[in-house]
């Protein structure tokens, strides 16, 4: 239950929770202040937009026309990142969803771990997950070239143009 109680620093009116914490009295996320975390907020919003055009692109062209998910294979990769125009479109994917889902992790441990320590440490954790899976991934788009691969057919090399 919460009950009504004025801050009587600052005058502003603040909850009681069960925590005995004082939170504020309006409900759901408020936009921050201009600082890092509206940044933030701004690009959660923005990179939701992008992102829902690219999966929705990328599950339409991979998985529904153009004869559906069985002709999805190596050699379908294979020539269609001999596009730079793909794999921008597949990195960009890769990155923002990424960047975005290590970022809501970064939000949901800022709002449930509540001693700073483990705070930062938690968020560190995630910090560095998201820097090696983003080179990672930008490494294997940018550098892919299925000439080097091991079993790669005849047919498929004359196709690429090894």
């Amino acid at each position: 239950m919460a009950l009504e109680t004025e801050d009587r620093a600052s005058g502003s009116p603040h909850r009681k929770d069960s925590l005995g914490t004082g939170l504020p009295a309006r409900a759901g996320r408020q936009p921050p202040v201009r600082r890092a975390e509206f940044w933030w907020w701004v690009f959660m919003r923005l990179s939701g937009i992008v992102l829902l055009f690219l999966a929705v692109g990328h599950v339409l062209i991979m998985h529904v026309a153009g004869g559906g998910v069985e002709r999805v294979n190596f050699g379908f990769v294979a020539l269609r990142w001999q596009s730079p125009f793909w794999r921008t479109w597949d990195w960009l994917l890769l990155s923002l969803a990424l960047v975005h889902g290590i970022n809501g992790l970064r939000v949901i441990t800022l709002d449930y771990v509540r001693q700073p320590g483990i705070r930062t440490a938690v968020n560190g954790v995630w910090l560095i997950t998201g820097v090696v899976l983003f080179a990672l991934g930008t490494v294997i788009v940018f550098t892919f070239n299925a000439c080097h691969w091991p079993g790669v057919s005849a047919a498929l090399r004359a196709t690429l143009r090894c």
